[in-house]
């Protein structure tokens, strides 16, 4: 979703800034390894767990619940999270357990499934639709919500954050161009999502929390 929503108008300008450069895209859900595979940049949602790749955070974006308004017409509004159990809700796939949980408060709710799905940008057009509740990252549903489609359920709770990530090998004769299309991406960021970019290399880019 990242990719269909964000990076094709990024490369497409990147490559009209750098004529010179040729670009290879792949969007996929499986695991890739930068060094076997010869790729420049893994862009990764969650923690890497490969030591012997340069990871470089891109962004923190809070998950937070949505409903379409005629749903919390039709179903009523929950107050705490307890309530999500008479509420048909929207999962996808990353949903461990089928489980949604908070850290606060501190609980983990195994919510009704009305759709399951693995794909988290047709979990939010089912939303919109009046399909039930969704749990995904703030910047999928933004659009909505500014259009008064989708509204936030929960407002004062807090679920776990969505961590993306971007991976490369430390190869010198990459890190021109790698570094170059890292910088254009977090400045695209801070422009078209209105986030925060720190000077600090290392530092995590923080979506706003509504």
């Amino acid at each position: 979703e990242f990719g269909q929503l964000f990076l094709g108008s990024v490369v497409g300008e990147f490559v009209r800034r750098y004529p010179t450069l040729q670009v290879e895209v792949e969007l996929t859900t499986r695991v890739v390894d930068p060094v076997e595979e010869g790729v420049d940049i893994a862009i990764q949602l969650g923690r890497p767990q490969d030591s012997s790749l340069v990871a470089r955070p891109m962004l923190l974006s809070p998950r937070q619940l949505f409903a379409s308004p005629a749903y919390l017409e039709q179903y009523g509004i929950p107050q705490r999270p307890e309530d999500l159990v008479r509420h048909r809700c929207i999962h996808t796939l990353g949903d461990e357990g089928r489980k949604w949980h908070f850290h606060e408060p501190s609980v983990s709710i195994a919510v009704p499934q009305g759709v399951t799905v693995n794909n988290i940008t047709f979990a939010r057009e089912a939303a919109v639709a009046g399909g039930g509740i969704i749990n995904v990252p703030s910047f999928i549903a933004q659009p909505q919500v500014a259009e008064g489609k989708l509204v936030r359920v929960l407002e004062h709770c807090v679920l776990p954050s969505t961590e993306l990530y971007a991976l490369y090998p430390s190869r010198r004769f990459q890190v021109m161009k790698v570094k170059a299309f890292i910088d254009y991406m977090m400045e695209q960021l801070e422009e078209r999502l209105n986030v925060r970019v720190e000077p600090n290399d290392e530092a995590l880019v923080k979506l706003p929390n509504s």
